[in-house]
């Protein structure tokens, strides 16, 4: 197959690339302006697009003979003022209607539909790279979760999971039964510095990032990586847990070496089986 990268920003979208190739996939990369670094992928055939300009991305990719694509890295949502649609986008937002100014998964949705129209098959980042996910649930690094930290992680599980039907976040912190932040449009990073802000003397809280409900998990699949551990090191938290065989590590040598040397324990949580 050939494989068409809409990259995003951060470490995660060469990786792909890097892994793609390994498997033996011609892949070419469309390099999202603003987001993704265009230097990153000098080793391979890319171009720099902006994200609004979907008629020529699709023509690239069609023009290089593009049969598979997978979206990886961050890309934080644009205001239509900003998005500037070229005709192509505006017509394909037309055609998925409120799904535009809907959540996450809403827009994932028909993002998919959008590129499955143009004759794409879409995969996902995960399917490309082996032991990106935590394949069974148990600790992954650092000391076993103590029962404070236990029940943190189920209130944090029992808090996504009701909120999972509104479309709203992947991951939420909790110190102490008390929930200090929950996931909204501002993403992970912000979420675990501002609730680095409203810590509370004692045991530090957890992060729980999962997957929702019904998540579009070949676009959108929650991820952590080093920047997460950094982050969660700074806010006082003492643990992550993330979903087993469905968050991505999107560096999972280096997120776990940087956890252990944090001391922050990492554990992969089977949602529905957990109790504290």
């Amino acid at each position: 197959m050939k494989l068409g990268l809409l990259a995003g920003a951060g470490p995660f979208p060469v990786r792909v690339a890097e892994a793609a190739r390994r498997a033996g996939h011609e892949i070419f990369v469309v390099c999202l302006r603003g987001f993704g670094e265009p230097a990153d992928f000098e080793p391979f055939p890319h171009v720099e697009e902006r994200l609004g300009a979907g008629g020529s991305i699709i023509q690239h990719m069609k023009r290089e003979g593009v049969t598979h694509v997978v979206l990886a890295g961050r890309v934080k949502r644009p205001s239509m003022l900003a998005l500037l649609p070229d005709v192509w986008t505006a017509k394909a937002m037309a055609r998925v209607g409120v799904a535009i100014f809907s959540g996450d998964d809403a827009l994932f949705r028909a993002v998919a539909q959008v590129l499955g129209e143009e004759g794409f098959e879409i995969i996902s980042p995960q399917s490309l790279i082996e032991d990106s996910t935590a394949a069974e649930a148990g600790l992954l690094v650092g000391s076993e979760p103590d029962a404070t930290a236990r029940a943190d992680i189920l209130r944090g599980i029992q808090t996504l999971r009701c909120l999972a039907p509104l479309d709203v976040g992947q991951a939420v912190v909790v110190q102490q039964g008390l929930v200090l932040g929950i996931e909204a449009v501002e993403g992970t990073d912000a979420l675990i510095a501002r609730a680095g802000d409203l810590r509370r003397e004692g045991p530090g809280g957890v992060l729980v990032k999962l997957a929702k409900t019904d998540q579009e998990m070949r676009i959108d699949a929650p991820v952590v990586g080093p920047v997460t551990v950094a982050g969660a090191k700074s806010a006082g938290l003492r643990g992550i847990a993330i979903e087993a065989g469905r968050t991505i590590l999107a560096e999972r040598t280096a997120t776990l070496q940087a956890a252990e040397a944090a001391g922050i324990f990492v554990l992969a949580v089977d949602p529905e089986r957990f109790t504290a």
